[in-house]
């Protein structure tokens, strides 16, 4: 059956309307690999890193194990996150927009961090168990119930995103190292990455007859800025020249690879977070290096220089270090034989951070900077360069916050090395990836209730060819926040900014610069009942359990 026919019945069926014909065609299986076996998943999550950070997307930072993953296979150009943690997570594994799951907030529905899914809301490894999947997961959790209670065969769950050197509580989550730790202390991101070596060595040893799901979701570079000391070294001088020096030579860059075609989007000192500390708290509780907003670098004294550059310098080194833990994990793929036949994702779950707030220990001003006891934010001006060209940052749905690399490679089932695809995806769209790969089929129903058909478009046609994964429209609001694109036109609107809509034409301007919204009023009026029906779809799938508490899959042990 067309799903998009599918989609429109179970809308007029349940009396949720008949708005959207995006909806995917589901397909049984894929073709069969060269060994015949189904493939395995590596799906890799960072945290709030910027569109431009890894050096495949035209940045600075030393990445070359995702700049490997790169070459030998594929890199998306637009693809979207829901711009903020636990939004984009709950996309990820359930393949429904976090609305439609009670993740983010509907009027009249609630949702959000706090919420609980639906009982027909069931997450990847649940889904691909009837496969013979097994699951596991290491890192970052920010999805309701446990990952055990997710259908996660192993799980290690460190969501303290207020710690990189780990606390005593966290060490007593783990086993011990797989490799001596630096004087300065047990890391996170090693500590994530040493647990999902561990899940694939005993699945090795115990299980190899049968394919995994790894769900690797590291904490970096969430804020607070803290790095090992040999990692800030490597970037000790290289952010000197300031944000505005490197935001003009990422975007050169970026448009010699052909990822944009846009001009540089202007700073936008107005906008931050109104929950950031104010520049007198900053300067207080943190010194009189730092700065409040994304002014023009020039305008900043020589010590505000030295603070910031060598906050981004921390910043570099938590990506940097986030590089070499990937770099492990893949070491641990090909000593296993896996390597060949394991499909591995890489995204960032929104785009950086313009937050400016303190949590956790505090800040020890005397400590030194980057190091455990030490608490700052990378704020607007860095952010706005990790997210070069763009416009924005984390939590705002214009492209600086929602968009994302992503990075596809495949060996034994994707021929491509190297190549650039430009289709149109979303978070929502890897769920319907691995089901198709695992020859799997959506259920109709679990818990007792009917399960909607997903938002998300399967990926796989883009393995072979770029412009095969065609859709109507996607569909964004997070915390006022709003917007929708349907081909290339993207309206958007912020609350900040009285909640006027802004039409831009995206295969022109990419980077948001030139609203159109006077010059089209009818494509506004247009897109903006859409925008406005789709919310009240969403608002009504994520009741089709009556509001009830979702029900945890199997029990499985934990690490």
């Amino acid at each position: 059956m067309n799903t998009s026919c599918r989609r429109r019945d179970f809308l007029k069926l349940s009396g949720l309307g008949a708005a959207a014909a995006l909806w995917p065609a589901w397909v049984r299986a894929a073709a069969p690999t060269a060994s015949g076996k189904k493939p395995n998943f590596l799906v890799i999550l960072v945290d709030d890193m910027g569109f431009s950070d890894a050096g495949c997307y035209g940045g600075d930072i030393q990445t070359p194990n995702l700049d490997r993953l790169a070459a030998n296979g594929l890199r998306f150009t637009q693809f979207y996150n829901a711009g903020r943690c636990w939004p984009s997570r709950a996309c990820l594994l359930s393949g429904y927009y976090a609305q439609e799951v009670r993740r983010d907030a509907l009027p009249g529905v609630g949702g959000g961090n706090g919420d609980i899914r639906p009982q027909w809301a069931h997450l990847l490894p649940n889904l691909l168990k009837p496969q013979g999947y097994r699951s596991y997961h290491s890192g970052k959790w920010h999805v309701d119930g446990t990952p055990a209670e997710g259908g996660f065969d192993r799980a290690y769950e460190r969501s303290d995103t207020n710690h990189h050197f780990l606390q005593d509580k966290d060490r007593a989550k783990i086993e011990p190292p797989l490799q001596p730790p630096p004087a300065e202390g047990y890391y996170a991101s090693t500590a994530i990455a040493d647990q999902t070596i561990r899940q694939l060595r005993e699945h090795a040893e115990k299980y190899a007859d049968r394919p995994f799901f790894a769900y690797l979701a590291f904490t970096e570079p969430h804020f607070p800025v803290q790095a090992l000391q040999e990692d800030i070294n490597r970037y000790r001088d290289h952010y000197r020249s300031g944000w505005d020096v490197i935001r003009q030579r990422r975007q050169q860059r970026m448009t010699e690879l052909g990822i944009i075609n846009c001009p540089l989007s202007k700073l936008e000192p107005d906008v931050v977070p109104g929950y950031n500390l104010n520049a007198e708290k900053l300067s207080a509780r943190i010194g009189p290096g730092e700065v409040g907003h994304a002014i023009p670098w020039e305008q900043l004294t020589p010590e505000q220089k030295e603070f910031q550059a060598t906050k981004m310098a921390i910043h570099a080194a938590m990506i940097d270090r986030v590089d070499r833990e990937i770099g492990r994990v893949v070491e641990q793929l090909q000593a296993m034989n896996a390597f060949d036949n394991t499909v591995i994702f890489f995204a960032s779950d929104n785009g950086a951070s313009a937050e400016q707030i303190i949590r956790g220990d505090g800040h020890d001003r005397n400590a030194p900077l980057g190091s455990a006891k030490t608490f700052v934010c990378l704020g607007p001006g860095w952010s706005s360069a990790a997210n070069t060209p763009l416009r924005l940052h984390k939590s705002w749905v214009h492209e600086g916050g929602i968009s994302t690399p992503l990075i596809v490679q495949w060996p034994e089932g994707i021929a491509a090395r190297g190549e650039w695809r430009h289709d149109v995806g979303h978070l929502v769209d890897l769920a319907p990836t691995l089901l198709e790969l695992a020859g799997g089929q959506w259920p109709e129903k679990l818990g007792g209730f009917t399960v909607p058909p997903r938002p998300g478009r399967s990926l796989v046609p883009a393995f072979t060819k770029d412009g095969t994964v065609t859709r109507d429209y996607l569909w964004w609001s997070h915390v006022g926040n709003r917007a929708l694109r349907a081909g290339d036109w993207k309206l958007v609107s912020r609350i900040n900014n009285h909640d006027a809509w802004e039409l831009y034409d995206l295969r022109m301007d990419r980077c948001e610069s030139n609203n159109l919204a006077a010059k089209y009023p009818d494509k506004v009026q247009a897109l903006a009942k859409l925008w406005e029906r789709s919310q009240e779809e969403f608002r009504k799938v994520a009741m089709l359990d009556g509001g009830e508490p979702a029900r945890g899959g199997q029990q499985h042990e934990e690490e």
